[in-house]
């Protein structure tokens, strides 16, 4: 039971991780918003493709207020209930196995 105590540990980490990265690139993303980058730029295209899928949801409703998009912070904010959720599932199940 100790290794899949761990194992619920490490994946618990590894989401954790990649909610961080997440962030990050949504953080990227609003100042290239700001600044206009060459769209061509493969660093670019990279940080819209991977934050493109989780924005464009948020993109649909009506969040838009004098040429200021909320999308963003509603994403930070869904992004934020989904990390403490599944991190805190992943340490409980880990927790209740002996780790």
């Amino acid at each position: 039971m100790f290794i899949f105590a761990e194992f619920f540990k490490a994946l618990a980490l590894l989401f954790n991780l990649l909610f961080n990265v997440l962030y990050f690139l949504l953080i990227i993303r609003i100042i290239l918003s700001w600044v206009n980058p060459d769209p061509y730029n493969e660093i670019v295209q990279i940080i819209y493709r991977v934050t493109d899928p989780i924005l464009a949801p948020f993109r649909q409703l009506p969040l838009q207020m004098g040429g200021i998009d909320f999308s963003p912070i509603v994403a930070f904010l869904l992004l934020s209930v989904l990390k403490n959720f599944i991190v805190n599932v992943l340490y409980g199940i880990a927790f209740r196995l002996g780790g």
